[in-house]
């Protein structure tokens, strides 16, 4: 049964961006414009419409967006917003028709390409779109998170999710689901810090990023708090396991609460900035 979703899931998204490439590009072999005129407007308005998705699969496919918007208010790992806008040019309303902004590549919900945590590795541009989609494995630790928020994901944490779930698919993004981004809105609770200024939020642990890398397939891991490592953690053990081995991390992820623990998949388009080690990253979860 699981299969037998994952292949719809696939097919639903490989339809999706046939029709997002149709809509934008057009048929290869499209006739001409003055060709579609001729034909009368009846072919005309058929040529110009696309399928909906309730068309195309029945309302049985959900595109859930875990993004959270990119403004001065963005929680980020210090105290302070690195992120600037202005506006370069406005309609009459006053609302923007131009903005210029300037923001560090790991602000907001991000991706680590593999150049940020080991060197002569991937940057964020090469990085291929077979890389950045795949099945997603939402490891549930919101009630260890609530208890302790130094909580670290576990090796049997993810043999927990294998038990009901069977093992990992090939190429799975690994999520961590942890409860965190409610507190997304307030930033020194999202960051946690103790007298000492050191946070306190959870993440993966060095142990179930090792179990990952040497004994699943994976694409990469996510998480919905500032970093895949543990607020409290000293130094970047898992940047340095997962980035170090190749893979990629996603950071301050949205609404993986809306996720089925297994079969979703994830489109995952960061901004491809030459060289980059990373990037901010828009998220869709494609729910059958």
């Amino acid at each position: 049964m699981r299969t037998q979703t994952m292949s719809r899931s696939v097919r639903a998204v490989a339809a999706l961006v046939a029709v997002a490439i149709g809509g934008a590009c057009g048929p290869r072999n499209a006739p001409a414009a003055d060709s579609i005129a001729a034909a009368g407007p009846t072919d005309r308005t058929a040529a110009a419409a696309a399928p909906t998705i309730d068309e195309m699969f029945g309302g049985a496919v959900e595109i859930i967006d875990m993004t959270h918007s990119l403004s001065p208010s963005t929680v980020a790992w210090g105290t302070t917003s690195p992120f600037e806008y202005e506006a370069v040019s406005t309609h009459p309303s006053g609302a923007v028709s131009m903005g210029a902004y300037s923001t560090p590549e790991h602000h907001g919900t991000h991706l680590d390409a593999p150049i940020h945590g080991g060197d002569n590795l991937a940057t964020v541009d090469e990085l291929t779109a077979a890389d950045l989609f795949g099945p997603a494995a939402v490891i549930d630790v919101s009630a260890q998170s609530a208890a302790d928020p130094d909580y670290a994901v576990t090796r049997q944490d993810i043999l927990n999710w294998e038990e009901r779930n069977g093992e990992l698919p090939a190429g799975a993004i690994v999520l961590m689901y942890s409860g965190w981004s409610e507190k997304y809105d307030d930033a020194d609770a999202y960051r946690n810090p103790d007298d000492d200024g050191r946070m306190h939020f959870p993440g993966f642990s060095e142990a179930a990023a090792r179990f990952l890398i040497e004994e699943r397939d994976i694409r990469g891991i996510g998480v919905d708090t500032l970093s895949v490592d543990p607020g409290a953690a000293r130094g970047f053990a898992v940047h340095g396991v997962v980035n170090g081995n190749g893979k990629f991390h996603l950071e301050n992820v949205a609404n993986v609460h809306l996720l089925p623990e297994a079969g979703a998949y994830l489109i995952v388009a960061p901004i491809k900035i030459e060289g980059g080690s990373g990037g901010q990253v828009r998220i869709f979860a494609v729910v059958p």
